[in-house]
């Protein structure tokens, strides 16, 4: 089981991701249409001061039971320890066990 401060911090990132999207793209459009270098630095200055944490590239997949970050199928939002363990249950639709 995942400490709770790690899911917290994750739902914090999550939160600020969702805040500052439109603003980062904008930034970076404005970086992508700039032809002088001086607009271009300004623009990534002004990139530079949003919130690390409000960057795409600082989310990482959880488990949404346990918030284990390893072995997580986006699909299911599951890690793969209770994919297995739910699909031998019978709670996800569709999923059988393979036997070749």
């Amino acid at each position: 089981m995942t400490r709770k401060a790690l899911i917290q911090r994750q739902l914090k990132r999550c939160a600020l991701n969702n805040i500052y999207f439109q603003k980062r793209q904008f930034f970076k459009n404005q970086i992508k249409i700039q032809n002088l270098v001086k607009k271009k630095i300004y623009w990534h200055f002004q990139l530079q001061k949003l919130p690390i944490n409000s960057s795409k590239v600082r989310l990482h997949n959880r488990c949404l039971i346990s918030g284990r970050p390893r072995g997580t199928f986006q699909f299911f939002q599951l890690s793969r320890h209770f994919i297995r363990e739910y699909a031998h249950r019978g709670f996800l639709p569709g999923i059988i066990k393979a036997s070749w």
